[in-house]
């Protein structure tokens, strides 16, 4: 398995992975990831211009070997950006991974914390002292893995569907 920073020829093959996501996603949590149609092809532009910026990091895995996959096919990939923080926080700036995809005949086999310990160290060399993720609560997968690869819980996000709450007047000011 070879993984490469990710170009803007390999987008095309990178797209059947983020559906897989987000149908992944929205089946998990439906009320948070609720997609507009096509969300792939709603990534291509953006994944593009992660495979160009400098303030990236959009790594693939590609496979050689023929009897799992077809040599050369695009077996999993890792998106993140650098982020700017609000001004209140020593921190200026931090790294904040979106995607990782791992095919599911290639999982087990070590290539997603391969994956995120070469975004790290990535991150690292362009000066980013702290790399952030978010996870779905039902994904403990994920979980495991990036705890794996250093990575702490920090906070803990709450959604309410307000549409759906029986709410009180609201109060007047």
């Amino acid at each position: 398995m070879q993984i490469r920073p990710a170009s803007p020829a390999d987008v095309p093959a990178v797209l059947p992975m983020v559906a897989k996501i987000c149908a992944l996603h929205e089946a998990w949590d439906a009320a948070k990831y609720g997609f507009l149609p096509n969300p792939a092809q709603r990534y291509e532009r953006w994944l593009v211009e992660q495979a160009t910026g400098d303030r990236s990091v959009f790594l693939v895995a590609q496979s050689a070997a023929p009897h799992k996959q077809q040599p050369g096919a695009l077996v999993a990939f890792l998106v993140g950006t650098i982020e700017t923080e609000i001004p209140i926080y020593r921190l200026q700036e931090y790294g904040f991974i979106h995607d990782l995809w791992v095919e599911p005949e290639e999982r087990q086999s070590g290539l997603g914390r391969q994956l995120v310990e070469q975004a790290l160290h990535q991150f690292a060399q362009k000066g980013i002292l702290q790399v952030r993720l978010d996870t779905a609560i039902a994904n403990e997968a994920a979980r495991r893995l990036f705890q794996t690869c250093g990575f702490r819980p920090s906070t803990i996000e709450l959604l309410a569907d307000v549409q759906a709450l029986e709410l009180p007047n609201s109060p007047t000011y």
